[in-house]
């Protein structure tokens, strides 16, 4: 048996048609930028994450800059967030000349943990970035909390979290503003790079629009530029396969947290497989179901021997990767994250992952450590 770690072509087979009918329309139309389909995905995705406002973009790299620069960032200012995330988050601190602040994670969520917080804000600390990790929700109400009490902004990164819920709520309800990836392989995922920014603020909406698109007021008004901006547009094409696409998140959602929940049933006798704790006041999309495992690279190494890939999401923090020399961290100042680095394994997670798929997956597992190949056991 061959097991991907993420099979977007398996997913997409009985939509390949109608996804196919879509690119023929847009380039029949001749309209590839800005234009219906972008407009009508922004509205389809605002209502589907019950946000007041969705503005597409690029990348989910261009969101999260397009959110601290809405919200007044600066160069100079600090901005936190964790260091268990991938680069994108931190990236987009820096990119617009700001510091990048990291506070360790709850070790049995992996999530941002709000204890560490507060004592990292300064007077220059100007926003937080919680992540979503994983698709299950951060302490939303203590983080947010803390913000208001520091007068400081908040930006979700939902990149990993398209329709996860936080007490009854979607993520989109909350914070300043959220942002979104739909990278191929997210839970929403397009043909090629795509982001979107969500916000219930008319103020912060009309900002990220401008800043998307040149600092135009309208798509229209196309020599009028307000502010500098960027040229980060969601284009027609990939607006209309995430129209397509759109449709079924709800369904994949679902079935991603029926493949997880298949995946604890088989694997909660094994001691050495832990997953992370979900609480109960939120739900998780489980964009991957992430294990901590003793012996992991050899349990990897197993897998792979038997036709399973997996992977590490993510393997080195951010405070110990080269590009993050300058900030003068040092390998224990985060030991969290760091312990959780050498445990962490990400197991095959899609929607039209089958339970045949998984009882392999998890037979495998357990001949591993039944048959004594893990020397911690």
């Amino acid at each position: 048996m061959n097991i991907q770690l993420n099979n977007i072509t398996k997913q997409d087979a009985s939509i390949k048609k109608e996804i196919l009918n879509k690119i023929e329309q847009i380039i029949d139309k001749g309209s590839f930028i800005l234009g219906e389909e972008v407009s009508f995905f922004e509205q389809s995705f605002a209502t589907i994450s019950k946000s007041k406002y969705a503005i597409g973009c690029s990348n989910g790299t261009d969101a999260l800059i397009i959110a601290l620069k809405t919200l007044g960032v600066q160069p100079g200012d600090e901005v936190i967030t964790v260091p268990n995330t991938f680069i994108a988050t931190a990236e987009a601190i820096g990119a617009i000349g700001a510091k990048v602040v990291f506070a360790d994670v709850d070790e049995t969520t992996m999530l941002m943990d709000y204890s560490i917080v507060e004592p990292k804000i300064n007077n220059k600390t100007k926003a937080i970035i919680p992540v979503h990790l994983y698709g299950q929700p951060v302490d939303i109400d203590e983080i947010i909390s803390i913000a208001d009490n520091n007068k400081i902004r908040v930006v979700f990164d939902c990149a990993q979290a398209h329709m996860a819920e936080y007490k009854g709520r979607s993520v989109s309800e909350y914070g300043d503003m959220c942002t979104y990836s739909f990278f191929p392989g997210k839970n929403l995922g397009a043909y090629g790079d795509a982001g979107c920014v969500t916000t219930n603020n008319e103020q912060f909406e009309l900002k990220a629009r401008q800043l998307t698109n040149h600092g135009r007021n309208t798509s229209q008004d196309k020599y009028r530029h307000a502010i500098e901006g960027f040229n980060s547009r969601l284009d027609s094409l990939q607006a209309g396969i995430l129209n397509v696409k759109l449709k079924h998140l709800n369904s994949w959602t679902k079935n991603r947290q029926l493949v997880a929940d298949i995946y604890k049933s088989y694997l909660n006798d094994i001691e050495e497989v832990q997953f992370p704790f979900v609480k109960e006041d939120r739900s998780h999309v489980y964009h991957l179901v992430v294990v901590k495992a003793d012996c992991r690279d050899e349990l990897a190494l197993y897998l792979k021997e038997n036709g399973v890939q997996t992977g590490i999401h993510y393997p080195i923090p951010l405070h110990l990767q080269p590009a993050y020399e300058y900030l003068n961290y040092k390998k224990g100042d985060f030991p969290v994250a760091e312990k959780l680095s050498s445990q962490i394994l990400s197991l095959p997670t899609y929607p039209s992952l089958t339970e045949k798929e998984i009882v392999y997956i998890t037979d495998k597992i357990k001949a591993f450590y039944r048959n004594n190949l893990c020397k911690a056991s």
